[in-house]
């Protein structure tokens, strides 16, 4: 299925257009997700809650062509996720995707600095720019006098701004969070997820956010539940307890 090309997102945003995914078990197929659809344009921050196996990772999988789905389209900036070659993929990833996830993934022996910048290496390597951009990332999450340090020495809260730093660093057309705050204190979660929304906002990034958090998802303009295998917008009025249970 090609991305209608009068959709205002067609070239510029994030098209998902029946999306289905199962997975076997126990030798029976497991629907997770059925005829989903989602629309994001640039400067969008949307944000999806559900429990635990409802399939909110799954689709983030699915949208960063890390995972196929069973049937469906994914259109990012105009590229067909599924249907392009692997190696366009990769670079698609590597230039237009950020990516945060509840457990960091920095690298131990690498200094702050160096994991911030690791993302540009595939694609232009290290230089003066580079360099100036994570010192500029880095001051802007509070952390530019630890740029020195490894992630060992700092915080996990600390650790997880890194993370947001490092998916900033390429100017990513879409990030995508997977529990970004789910390994922290309540104080720590709300300046990571202000963090995240105000600097994605400035760089009109995409950014599509999976959590358990109530407290998260209600900062974002936008907040679906994953219901049955399908987005359903959420009703604001709902109780923390029923959203999350």
């Amino acid at each position: 299925m090609s991305a209608d090309r009068n959709n205002p997102a067609a070239d510029t945003g994030l098209i998902v257009q029946n999306l289905f995914k199962s997975y076997e078990s126990a030798g029976q197929a497991v629907s997770i997700l059925r005829d989903l659809d989602l629309q994001m344009q640039p400067g969008q921050a949307t944000c999806i809650t559900g429990p635990s196996g409802s399939g909110k990772s799954t689709l983030l999988y699915l949208i960063s062509a890390l995972d196929r789905p069973d049937a469906g389209a994914i259109h990012l900036l105009g590229t067909d996720m599924i249907a392009s070659s692997e190696s366009k993929l990769t670079r698609l990833r590597n230039e237009q995707i950020g990516f945060v996830f509840q457990d960091h993934h920095l690298l131990p022996q690498l200094t702050v600095v160096e994991n911030v910048i690791l993302p540009l290496l595939p694609i232009a390597g290290v230089d003066s720019a580079a360099e100036a951009r994570a010192a500029e990332l880095l001051e802007r999450v509070g952390l530019q006098h630890r740029k020195t340090h490894r992630p060992a020495e700092l915080s996990g809260g600390e650790r997880q701004r890194v993370a947001v730093a490092r998916a900033l660093i390429n100017r990513p057309a879409l990030v995508l969070a997977d529990e970004p705050t789910g390994n922290l204190d309540p104080e720590t979660a709300n300046r990571v997820g202000d963090l995240l929304l105000e600097l994605t906002a400035e760089q009109q990034t995409m950014l599509l956010c999976v959590t358990h958090s109530v407290e998260l998802a209600q900062r974002f303009p936008q907040h679906f539940q994953l219901e049955a295998g399908k987005l359903v917008e959420h009703n604001r009025s709902v109780t923390s307890a029923d959203a999350s249970s």
